[in-house]
């Protein structure tokens, strides 16, 4: 959890957008599938940057996981307030904001259903 922690301060307050070198492969993807807008990728890619927080505070707070998305959304709050205050090229989005809290609400749901169903498997009898 902390390697990912310095990793996803380091994509949040990296001093230019992230993607700023990849314009030409959002240009190509874009192109090729018209359905993949530079805002769905967008939105997409914030939601899988955020499930990793959602398992990783879950497995460390297995009896506080009540607390999972509340922490998602103070974190992404603060760091969408930190980019609007101290990044001149980054923006405050309430869009990122939503969808970083629908990765942790989907990292949540998939480590419980994957937990849910390691105790099923092991509680089923053998042949």
């Amino acid at each position: 959890m902390c390697v990912y922690g310095v990793v996803l301060v380091l994509i949040a307050f990296w001093p230019v957008p992230v993607d700023a070198g990849a314009g030409g492969l959002l240009r190509s993807i874009t192109a090729s599938f018209p359905v993949l807008t530079y805002p769905r990728i967008e939105f997409g890619a914030n939601i899988l940057l955020f499930v990793p927080f959602g398992v990783g505070l879950a497995l460390l707070l297995p009896s506080q996981r009540h607390l999972v998305l509340p922490s998602a959304l103070l974190a992404s709050l603060t760091i969408e307030a930190g980019q609007a205050v101290f990044l001149a090229q980054r923006t405050f989005s309430l869009y990122d904001i939503l969808a970083n809290a629908a990765g942790a609400a989907l990292g949540l749901v998939g480590l419980v259903v994957i937990e849910s169903l390691r105790r099923r498997s092991s509680r089923a009898p053998g042949p």
